[in-house]
C-alpha cells in the first residue's frame, strides 16, 4: 500500500504542475516519491518481481499524469458527432508506457551499477527519450518536463540559453539531487550533511529563477522596426460549419472581419491554418489563378503596403506513380495526389509564397512510419481530430519577406509550435517575428488550445522573437519577446486582435545550438551503457597481463 500511495502522490505532484491550471513548482519534487518507491523496492522490499513492480507502479503514475494533462483529447469527435474515446486512450495509454519504459530502464541499471550511477543514468536516459520524442514520427512531446513553467516567463528567460529542453535537465537534476539529500539523510542521520546537500538544493532550485528575473527586467534589446498586424479569428467549427459553407462564402466573411480591423495602416493581415478554402483544397498548379487567393491579393491592394498571409489546405497532383511522393494516394480519376497543410503569403503583384507544415500529428496528418506500417494496418489512422490523411512536407522552413517594409514572416503552423529547435531554423533563415497561424478547434473548449497558447510563449523567450497568433475560434495572442501575452482574445469570439509587432535580428543561443544539452546527454548515456561492459572486459584480461614473479 505503501508503495501505490508514492506512486499516487508522484502522479499528482505531475498533475498539478502544468500549465494552465497548475503551479510548477511542484515539478522540481514531482519524481522524489517514484525514487523513493522504486528505491525501496528495489533495496528493501520482499517482492519477488521486483522490476514487474517498479513497471506497474510507475506506469499507474504516468497514466495519471497523462489522463490529467492531455485528457482533452477525448474532445475529439467521430464521424457521427460523439466524442472519441480511442483519441485519447491510445495516446495517454501509449505515452505513458514509454516514459514507464524509462523508468524501468532506470531500475535495472540501477541495480546493477548502484545508485549514483543510477541517477545519472536517468538524467540521461529521460533527456535522450524526450529528444527522441521530438524527432521520431510518432512524435508528441507535450509533457516534456521543460514545459511545465510556459506561464512563468519571468523565472525561465535563461530559455534563451538552453531552451525548454535545458529546463527539464534542470527539473530532473533538482529532483534527483533532493532524492539524493533525502538518502544521505536517511543513511547516516548527519545533521550537518543534511544542511550542506539543503543549501545546494535550494541554490539549484532557486538560483536560475533569480537570473531569469535578472534577465527579465533588464531586457534592452533594440528592435529594427515595427509592424502593424491584424490577425483574423473567424471561429469556424472544424466538424460541421467550416466544410458545410462554400469556400467563397468563408473568404467574404474572412474579408468582411478584416475590414473590421482596418481603420488605421495594415502590414500584415494574418489568418489561422487552414482558413480557406473549406470543403476541398487548392492545386498548387495553378495558385496563380485560385480564384480564393486572387480575392485576398484584391483585397491587399486595395491596402496600401498590406500583404496577407494565411493557412490553407493544397495538394499537387502526379500523372505517374514513380514521380509521386510517397505520401501521395490515388485519386478515382487515377492520378496521384500529395495534400499538403500550407502557409501562404500573398501579395499584389507577386507570386505567391508558400511553405508546408513540417512538423506533423501522428494519426491525423501522418500515417506513422507508413512503408512499415501500412502493410500491416491498411489504411487505419487514429482520429485525434482533424483530416485523416498522410501529407506531404516541406523539409526546410522558409521564411515569407516583405517587399513594403523589413519584416520577414516565420509561418510556424500550428503543432510545429510545440518545437524548440525546429522553430529556431526559422530564425536561422533570417525571420524577425513568429506568425503562428493554428486552428487548435477540435477540441472544444479544454486544456488543449489553451496549453499550445502557453508553449508559444516558450518558443519567444528562445528565440527573441515577437509572435502573433492567429487561432481559429482562439485563442489569438500578441506575445512579446520575454513571453508575455501582450494581447489576447476569448476562445469562441469571431473577432479580430490589432498588435504592433516589434521586429529583432541576431540570434540567441539556444538559436545557434539548439537542443545541445540533450546531445550531450545521448553520448552521456552512451557512456554509461559501455562503460560497464568495458570495465568487464578490462577486468577478465587482467589476469593474462600480470607478469609472473
Amino acid at each position: 500500500m505503501k508503495y501505490i500511495v508514492l506512486s499516487l502522490i508522484s502522479a499528482l505532484l505531475l498533475s498539478i504542475s502544468w500549465p494552465t491550471y497548475g503551479v510548477p513548482f511542484f515539478i522540481l519534487i514531482a519524481l522524489v516519491p517514484l525514487l523513493i518507491m522504486e528505491h525501496d523496492i528495489a533495496k528493501f522490499s520482499k517482492i519477488k518481481h521486483k522490476t514487474a513492480a517498479v513497471f506497474g507502479l510507475s506506469y499507474l503514475a504516468f497514466v495519471i499524469w497523462n489522463i490529467v494533462t492531455t485528457g482533452w483529447l477525448y474532445g475529439a469527435k467521430n464521424p457521427d458527432g460523439s466524442n472519441s474515446a480511442f483519441a485519447v486512450v491510445v495516446p495517454v495509454l501509449t505515452n505513458s508506457l514509454l516514459y514507464t519504459i524509462v523508468f524501468t530502464l532506470y531500475h535495472r541499471y540501477k541495480s546493477v551499477q548502484g545508485t549514483y550511477w543510477g541517477l545519472a543514468f536517468l538524467v540521461a536516459i529521460w533527456m535522450a527519450f524526450e529528444k527522441f520524442h521530438l524527432e521520431w514520427e510518432l512524435t508528441w512531446p507535450w509533457l516534456n518536463l521543460g514545459n511545465a513553467f510556459a506561464d512563468y516567463p519571468k523565472l525561465i528567460q535563461w530559455y534563451d540559453t538552453l531552451g525548454a529542453t535545458g529546463g527539464s535537465f534542470w527539473i530532473l537534476l533538482v529532483n534527483v539531487y533532493a532524492f539524493y539529500t533525502l538518502r544521505i539523510w536517511e543513511a547516516a542521520r548527519k545533521r550537518q550533511a543534511l544542511i550542506k546537500n539543503t543549501a545546494i538544493l535550494a541554490a539549484g532550485a532557486l538560483l536560475p529563477m533569480l537570473i531569469s528575473y535578472f534577465q527579465y527586467t533588464t531586457f534592452d534589446e533594440k528592435p529594427v522596426g515595427e509592424v502593424n498586424v491584424l490577425m483574423l479569428q473567424p471561429d469556424l467549427d472544424p466538424y460541421t460549419e467550416k466544410y458545410s459553407k462554400d469556400s467563397l462564402q468563408i473568404l467574404d466573411e474572412l474579408l468582411s472581419l478584416a475590414e473590421q480591423g482596418s481603420g488605421g495602416k495594415i502590414d500584415y493581415y494574418i489568418a489561422p491554418e487552414t482558413a480557406l478554402p473549406g470543403y476541398g483544397s487548392i492545386s498548387e498548379g495553378g495558385i496563380e489563378h485560385s480564384a480564393l487567393l486572387n480575392g485576398l491579393k484584391s483585397y491587399a491592394a486595395g491596402k496600401p503596403g498590406a500583404v496577407f498571409a494565411t493557412g490553407i489546405s493544397s495538394h499537387r497532383i502526379f500523372t505517374k506513380e514513380e514521380d509521386a511522393p510517397k505520401n501521395a494516394y490515388q485519386s478515382r480519376q487515377g492520378m496521384w495526389v500529395e495534400s499538403y497543410n500550407t502557409a501562404v503569403q500573398v501579395t499584389p503583384a507577386q507570386k505567391a509564397q508558400v511553405y508546408h507544415k513540417g512538423k506533423l500529428v501522428p494519426g491525423v496528418e501522418i500515417f506513422p512510419y507508413i512503408g512499415t506500417l501500412k502493410p500491416i494496418l491498411g489504411d487505419a489512422m487514429l482520429n485525434l481530430g482533424g483530416t485523416v490523411a498522410s501529407l506531404g512536407i516541406d523539409e526546410e522552413r522558409k521564411v515569407f519577406s516583405n517587399p513594403y517594409n523589413s519584416g520577414k514572416l516565420a509561418p510556424v503552423i500550428c503543432y510545429e509550435s510545440i518545437y524548440g529547435e525546429f522553430t529556431g531554423e526559422y530564425i536561422k533563415k533570417g525571420a524577425n517575428f513568429l506568425a503562428i497561424m493554428t486552428n487548435d478547434s477540435w477540441w472544444g473548449v479544454s486544456q488543449g488550445h489553451k496549453q499550445l497558447l502557453s508553449y508559444a510563449r516558450l518558443r519567444a523567450i528562445e528565440t527573441r522573437r515577437e509572435i502573433a497568433r492567429a487561432a481559429n475560434s482562439g485563442i489569438s495572442a500578441h506575445i512579446n519577446a520575454r513571453g508575455d501575452i501582450e494581447a489576447d482574445t476569448f476562445y469562441g469570439d469571431q473577432t479580430i486582435l490589432f498588435g504592433k509587432i516589434k521586429l529583432y535580428e541576431g540570434q540567441t543561443i539556444y538559436t545557434r545550438t539548439g537542443d545541445l544539452l540533450s546531445r550531450i546527454c545521448i553520448f552521456a548515456l552512451g557512456f554509461l551503457l559501455f562503460y560497464p561492459i568495458l570495465k568487464k572486459l578490462q577486468v577478465m584480461k587482467e589476469p593474462f597481463g600480470k607478469k609472473k614473479i
